[in-house]
């Protein structure tokens, strides 16, 4: 895509495209025929110079020319939609065989409001499925510049799904299986630690002041893991080992390169040797009963070291929630390159891990054609605590998730989300103890389902306390929708600042695998500057 530039003449349509988004922004619904003489070029021009900030940042990959960041796939043009670029070509074409004083055709209906009967003439030939699912994320069943109907504001959403369970039953898990759960009891400690006075270095055990003497050549050194050492008299010493048990009576530790034994067996020291130098008291880090870590604490490597070092087997933990996936899809391949309409599951080997590592316990994805039938029978049988579909959330002949949800009397507590991408994700309670998280088939649209219902719900039935978000500011000016929140992907710049990234459309995951987080981006869009929410990746 070429770099916008404010100054630069836009053929007619594009600045009676322009032109139509600002009205409706403004909430009118009139068209370019209605304005008039000039209005419309000024419109557009305003538009321009307000919406469409040019990056001027070094590209992200490989020397590619710079963007504007600009959300095109919500700008009317000539009555449909640009949906990632693909009408403007057409636009400019169009354009340049009327010529300039020729005025601009009539607008066509808009895609969104084509039935999906006709959608297929409107995508150039493509089968009715893809076309609804590349422009399900692009069309919302509402002018573009207004609310979807009905959906609950993205940070609605995620607090619903937060508060839509409780933390799943403690059980006891082997200290090597607990990693990434959440403490369900305190971890107190079963010993002191150390428990025993040990030696912090290499080196002799002394008693009182130097010189030292040192027992004849051949006497037991005190090693690691050999309690039982003898009695240190005043004046004497022995050597003694980085964490053997210090004998009674010794005063300080040595070390090897600050001690000198001379020929006569006596030990030297060559500076000051303080009382307990070098020694680990037996208590210094805790005493038996201390509380290491409260409840809801996250299993890391670190605390599984510190419930080792204090006595633990196993800990208890908060279970974790088991998780079913249902990949819906005809049109989806396993493997080998696409061909003959037939596109890559991108979502299937994805969700598993990412899963995984919001503290879930997934099963292998299980994948179902476009068929209702299969769908009520997956759910039905399902026992696991929370079931992710991908694909099928919108309201088209073979998207079956709404009406097999009410066949199955579940309760719908978030029926889409003002979000972009995304928005036709949706939250439901099949009964006590069992959700469903339905996402969006597109890729990127699905992980914005994920980050704004899946991840809050299990962060509630892991036990995982609500971090603080991470905050971060905007290197460059990021155009979002005008009232939906947007999830932008975008890396951090090195200066503690994020950019947004190239292939942040809704079936893209080329500028996420690249990216460090997705940005919260309000309605209205974000200037170079501003402080945005940054979603963490796993």
């Amino acid at each position: 895509m070429k770099e916008v530039d404010g100054d630069s003449a836009l053929d007619r349509a594009t600045e009676d495209a322009l032109a139509l988004f600002v009205d409706q922004r403004r909430g009118s619904r009139s068209r370019p025929g209605d304005r008039l003489p000039g209005e419309g070029a000024e419109a557009a021009g305003r538009a321009r110079s307000g919406r469409t900030e040019p990056r001027h940042a070094e590209p992200p990959h490989g020397g590619q020319e710079s963007f504007a960041y600009f959300p095109f796939d919500e700008i009317p043009v000539g009555g449909g939609v640009v949906d990632g670029g693909r009408a403007v070509g057409t636009a400019r074409a169009a354009h340049a065989t009327r010529g300039p004083s020729v005025p601009a055709p009539a607008p066509a209906p808009a895609y969104d409001d084509l039935p999906f009967t006709d959608l297929d003439a409107a995508r150039n030939g493509q089968d009715e499925k893809r076309a609804r699912d590349m422009t399900a994320d692009d069309a919302p069943h509402a002018p573009h510049g207004s609310p979807t109907p009905h959906a609950t504001p993205w940070s609605t959403a995620r607090a619903v799904a937060a508060a839509a369970a409780g933390a799943l039953p403690a059980e006891d898990r082997a200290l090597g299986d607990a990693l990434g759960q959440v403490l369900a009891e305190p971890l107190v400690a079963l010993t002191d630690l150390p428990s025993f006075d040990t030696s912090a270095m290499d080196g002799w055990a002394v008693s009182g002041p130097g010189p030292w003497k040192l027992p004849p050549p051949g006497a037991q050194d005190v090693l690691a893991g050999r309690p039982g050492a003898r009695p240190l008299r005043d004046g004497r010493a022995v050597r003694i080992a980085t964490g053997a048990p210090v004998p009674p009576g010794a005063t300080a530790v040595l070390r090897s390169e600050h001690g000198e034994v001379t020929v006569q067996g006596e030990l030297l020291a060559g500076g000051h040797v303080s009382h307990g130098q070098d020694i680990r008291p037996r208590g210094g880090e805790c005493r038996q009963g201390d509380e290491l870590a409260p409840v809801g604490t996250l299993v890391t490597p670190a605390l599984l070291g510190l419930a080792a070092a204090a006595g633990y087997d196993a800990l208890a933990v908060v279970r974790r929630p088991r998780v079913d996936v249902l990949v819906l899809g005809d049109e989806l391949l396993r493997e080998g390159l696409p061909e003959g309409g037939l596109i890559r599951d991108a979502l299937g080997p994805m969700l598993g891990p990412w899963l995984r590592a919001l503290g879930a316990e997934p099963g292998e994805a299980l994948y179902l054609g476009d068929e209702g039938g299969a769908l009520r029978e997956a759910l039905a049988a399902s026992t696991a605590d929370v079931v992710v579909t991908t694909g099928g959330t919108a309201s088209g002949p073979v998207d079956h998730v709404h009406p097999t949800l009410r066949g199955l009397g579940a309760e719908l507590l978030v029926d889409g989300v003002a979000v972009r991408p995304g928005h036709p994700m949706l939250l439901a309670r099949l009964g006590p103890g069992r959700h469903v998280v339905g996402l969006p088939g597109n890729p990127l649209a699905a992980v914005a389902g994920l980050l704004t219902l899946a991840e809050p719900l299990l962060r509630a039935l892991t036990g995982r306390a609500s971090g603080a978000s991470a905050r971060a500011v905007l290197a460059e000016a990021v155009s979002g929708h005008p009232v939906d929140t947007r999830l932008v992907p975008v890396e951090y710049d090195g200066a503690g600042r994020v950019r947004p990234l190239r292939f942040h459309g809704p079936a893209m995951l080329r500028g996420l695998a690249a990216g460090d987080g997705m940005a919260v981006v309000p309605g209205g869009g974000a200037g170079r500057g501003a402080e945005v929410t940054v979603l963490g990746l796993p």
